[in-house]
């Protein structure tokens, strides 16, 4: 079902639809929102799932800092500043 007509415009019925009917929203919520937060509520948009914890941690793992536990980053030279 697409959200967006031949001309541009808003399907205002099937977003109504699939914003009260599927989301659970009351109609107050559904006037409330902007066309992009609906959307993103939707599920449309073509951009990418932000990184999940999981995947983070598979990431720290893979590539674990040098100094962790020290405080610092690597190459930071803690404070010590050269001028």
């Amino acid at each position: 079902m697409s959200m967006i007509s031949a001309t541009g415009g808003f399907e205002w019925p099937a977003l109504m639809r699939l914003g009260i009917r599927g989301l659970g929203l009351k109609p107050a919520e559904f006037w409330a929102l902007t066309p992009a937060e609906l959307l993103l509520m939707l599920g449309a948009g073509s951009g990418t799932a932000p990184m999940g914890r999981a995947r983070l941690e598979e990431l720290a793992r893979a590539f674990p800092d040098e100094h962790a536990g020290e405080g610092g980053l690597k190459g930071q030279d803690k404070g010590q500043h050269h001028g």
